[in-house]
């Protein structure tokens, strides 16, 4: 056995007997056996260095854009501008009768309505007593849906994410080939779905078939390279038993200019180093039923993400099983529009009863809220439980530990634009930025449930009616059918 490439890579396939090939993001390698093994007819007698640079194979696509102008007018706006770690007084940055002008893909202006002057020719849209907020972004989003490549023309779970006001989603282990490419195919307007950010296949430290062996900083490098070329700029460091090995990573996502969201497998120990050594954030709950000063600091001082997922927490009775026992799910029509009712009966029919007291996820969110006032960063993310709506309960369960309606708002928005690095474009709503945003006919800040009446989404400034997906903007068009929804099946 030898080895003939420095990165590893995919497709591997022979056009002859000798001669080898596979990609990696935008390059196809080649190698000619004789370059490897002395045994073959006219072989080398020492191999040839492993290969580093393969031929282009990539191309262009544009991306998708609206034109003409839209101008949504008479809303209440919770615009999240200017939102700072720490506790929130009251309910900043709110317009209470505000226009937004957007133009192409971009919020060309926003403010009072009196002040706002609606371009001619803009198609208005009349949203008086209606709430809109920046679309949420939802940090720990596993997608789920295809495998292995194969890529439908409509996702269902994207679409269903996208009909309850997740624009932005970051799924922090998912199949390489298939997230990149959906993320392409969304970006290029030819797939319906939030924008979509992925760490690709995890850098996973346990025995499995896919380990990710981490015995060198070189290993570290090349793990990363290849995870960069097709097109994350994050990865996610998974079970590497060894504190050095983890260490390694991070410095190799420095060099490379990449993040590291690591998760601790319930260890509070492992949680609390991974801090310590820098990486991005934290993915997942922290084990204990309650935190304290020293880790309270350490979290807030460092700057980085806690994603508690308080829909899977650790320790206890996750915050799914709440929302399974307080509503009826398998009723819940919008949820049923966009996700196959065997997967919500299944999940929801024969549900899970426990007295209030058990459910751990509220000592979570109180956590969670320690470290929010101390001036730390707190993300929403759903985990993929139930595509969409899971968001939702997310963003509810943070309120339960006592963030207040615009502290919860602020971690589904633009805290989570911050922690990938997006906040430039994403997660407010102020002039310049890119138009993701969520028409409300209820406002929650009366009651953080209302984030669920979701009447309309814009995302990348095209606007759909959020009962449909149909697009509504300057443009008229109907969302293709599901599945289920096509004659005869």
């Amino acid at each position: 056995m030898q080895r003939v490439s420095r990165d590893a890579g995919f497709f591997l396939h022979w056009s002859d007997e000798r001669t080898l090939h596979w990609t990696l993001g935008p390059e196809l390698f080649s190698r000619d056996l004789r370059r490897t093994f002395a045994f073959v007819e006219g072989g080398a007698e020492k191999p040839a260095e492993p290969e580093a640079k393969g031929g282009p194979i990539g191309f262009s696509a544009a991306s998708d854009a609206p034109s003409g102008a839209v101008a949504l007018v008479g809303a209440r706006i919770l615009t999240m501008a200017g939102l700072k770690p720490g506790p929130i007084q009251g309910n900043p940055g709110v317009i209470e009768n505000g226009t937004i002008v957007i133009e192409g893909n971009r919020i060309a202006a926003i403010g009072p309505s009196g002040s706002v002057r609606v371009p001619a020719g803009a198609k208005r849209v009349d949203v008086r007593g209606r709430t809109i907020v920046p679309g949420l972004i939802d940090v720990h989003a596993h997608v789920r849906g295809e495998s292995a490549g194969l890529v439908s023309e409509q996702s269902w779970s994207l679409a269903a994410n996208l009909a309850f006001g997740v624009t932005t989603a970051h799924d922090p282990s998912s199949d390489t080939a298939t997230v990149f490419t959906n993320s392409e195919l969304i970006r290029s307007g030819r797939k319906l779905g939030p924008r979509l950010y992925s760490t690709g296949t995890i850098l996973y430290g346990a025995e499995t078939p896919f380990k990710a062996v981490v015995e060198s900083y070189e290993d570290a490098l090349s793990h990363l390279r290849r995870m960069k070329a097709v097109g994350a700029f994050t990865v996610k460091s998974y079970n590497q038993q060894r504190r050095d090995a983890r260490q390694m990573i991070v410095k190799a996502a420095r060099e490379l200019e990449m993040m590291v969201v690591p998760e601790g497998g319930s260890l509070l120990y492992q949680n609390q180093t991974q801090v310590l050594d820098g990486h991005t954030g934290v993915e997942h709950s922290l084990p204990v039923p309650r935190i304290y000063k020293d880790t309270v600091e350490l979290f807030a001082r460092s700057a980085v993400g806690y994603t508690p997922t308080l829909i899977v927490g650790y320790g206890g009775l996750s915050g799914e099983y709440y929302w399974y026992q307080h509503t009826n799910v398998w009723e819940h029509e919008r949820l049923l529009r966009f996700t196959p009712r065997e997967i919500v009966d299944a999940r929801s029919r024969r549900r899970v009863m426990a007295p209030e007291g058990d459910f751990n996820h509220i000592l979570i969110a109180r956590g969670a809220k320690q470290i929010a006032d101390a001036g730390g960063m707190v993300l929403l993310g759903s985990h993929g439980q139930l595509q969409g709506l899971g968001a939702h309960w997310e963003l509810w369960m943070l309120q339960q530990g006592g963030m207040t309606n615009m502290e919860a708002l602020r971690a589904a928005t633009i805290d989570g634009a911050r922690y990938i690095g997006l906040d430039r474009d994403l997660g407010s709503l102020e002039r310049g930025k890119l138009a993701d945003l969520i028409v409300l006919d209820r406002n929650p800040l009366d009651d953080i449930r209302n984030s669920e009446a979701v009447a309309m989404v814009m995302l990348n400034g095209r606007l759909y009616d959020a009962a449909t997906l149909n697009e509504i903007g300057t443009r008229e068009r109907k969302r293709p059918p599901f599945w289920w929804e096509r004659s005869g099946t």
